[in-house]
């Protein structure tokens, strides 16, 4: 029974540090890749523009919901650069974006991007599938979330922000 109580209370310590993590208050560095196979640094993000990543598995329903959403709302989005960003393989990425965000890979603003070095959980800090992280010009975060039906108060806070 001493073994069971043990092991629930570490499985629970571990569960609640995951949850615990704060999302990354300033963007950090960071060298992820292009599907060019390109590196894509934190040099090279949008000056003037707000800064929107999308940290998505091409497994996940809910992933799916945001791609929607975003491709749904384009012109919402429009100002915005936006980073799709996943630890997923290139044809895996291709397909997923094909069925969901068809229309997301042809805009200037949207650039999709692969964490070959796996780092975006370390240094930004996710929750969980799918994370969505808006950053300011001055790369500040001003919103995190990681459900999809709060989609709509990141366009509240585009919105807001532009004014």
């Amino acid at each position: 029974m001493k073994q069971v109580f043990s092991i629930v209370a570490i499985v629970f310590i571990l569960y609640s540090d995951t949850f615990a993590q704060e999302p990354a208050k300033k963007i950090p560095g960071f060298s992820f890749s292009r599907l060019n196979k390109t590196a894509f640094t934190n040099k090279d993000l949008a000056s003037n523009k707000l800064l929107l990543f999308v940290f998505f598995d091409v497994e996940c329903e809910h992933c799916q919901h945001v791609i929607k959403f975003i491709a749904g709302h384009y012109k919402d989005f429009a100002n915005t650069a936006i980073y799709l960003l996943t630890l997923d393989s290139q044809e895996k990425i291709n397909t997923f974006l094909t069925k969901y965000g068809g229309n997301l890979t042809a805009k200037k603003n949207v650039i999709i991007l692969q964490d070959v070095n796996q780092e975006f959980i370390n240094k930004f800090k996710p929750r969980k599938y799918p994370s969505i992280f808006l950053y300011a010009k001055t790369r500040e975060l001003l919103m995190y979330d990681d459900e999809e039906q709060h989609l709509a108060l990141f366009l509240q806070k585009i919105e807001n922000a532009g004014k």
